[in-house]
């Protein structure tokens, strides 16, 4: 079997038509989810009454459980919730008129909360107590505890975690294509059935998502880097 090179060249600049979409399905959830996740992670750190156990069994489920179960959970089980409110209540809204593409959205969202908060829950805890009663003693409120104290460091302890989750949720952005959502990789799928050269066009779509990957990477280590002379109060 030969490789045709200019057809793996000439598919990299087609499939990269579906970039804006594998970056609306990967930003949009994380954006998303690091609110949720932001919220989640108080409230389970400072064991909100009623409400953390119930959130603790949220991120448990959901990490414990893969992604592409989560889109069909949602996209099966949503509209049928909607529909059933709709019937009962008389709306004239009907699921039928919901985008395919919010549901999926939907689902990458609550999921990258779940391991949202566990990322930063994790960067709040691995600051030292001793620091944030330090803030206190000289008059701080919580908030600005938090804010002026924890985050700074909590910043850096979860940026590779953070790129790590977005390099994650990039690759699986390629899930939204089982239902009907034409990112890099459904994009590639496509482009390689018009002539059956599917080495070629998953090639293309590789590159793609490694070129995307690097720049993550790269842009990480330029954050880190910024955070940790910032915390050690040079100039930044």
């Amino acid at each position: 079997m030969k490789i045709d090179i200019y057809f793996i060249y000439t598919s990299f600049f087609e499939i990269l038509k579906a970039l804006p979409l594998t970056l609306v399905l990967t930003f949009i959830p994380l954006v998303i989810g690091f609110g949720i996740g932001l919220l989640t992670a108080f409230a389970r750190i400072y064991k909100v009454k009623y409400v953390y156990r119930l959130l603790d069994f949220y991120v448990s489920f959901l990490r414990g459980t893969p992604i592409l179960l989560h889109i069909f959970v949602i996209y099966f089980g949503l509209p049928l919730i909607i529909d059933r409110l709709s019937a009962y209540w008389g709306w004239s809204f009907k699921s039928s008129s919901i985008p395919s593409l919010l549901i999926v959205l939907t689902a990458f969202s609550i999921t990258a909360g779940a391991y949202m908060s566990e990322i930063i829950r994790s960067g709040i805890l691995s600051v030292d107590r001793g620091q944030i009663e330090a803030a206190y003693a000289i008059g701080m409120s919580t908030p600005q505890a938090l804010w002026r104290i924890v985050a700074p460091q909590a910043i850096g302890v979860i940026l590779p975690n953070l790129c790590n989750i977005f390099v994650g949720f990039l690759h699986t952005s390629s899930l939204a294509f089982t239902v009907s959502q034409m990112e890099l990789l459904g994009k590639a799928s496509i482009v390689a059935s018009v002539s059956l050269k599917f080495l070629e066009a998953y090639i293309a779509a590789a590159f793609i998502y490694w070129g995307l990957t690097l720049l993550a990477e790269r842009l990480t280590a330029f954050l880190e880097k910024k955070v940790t002379i910032y915390n050690r109060g040079g100039v930044v």
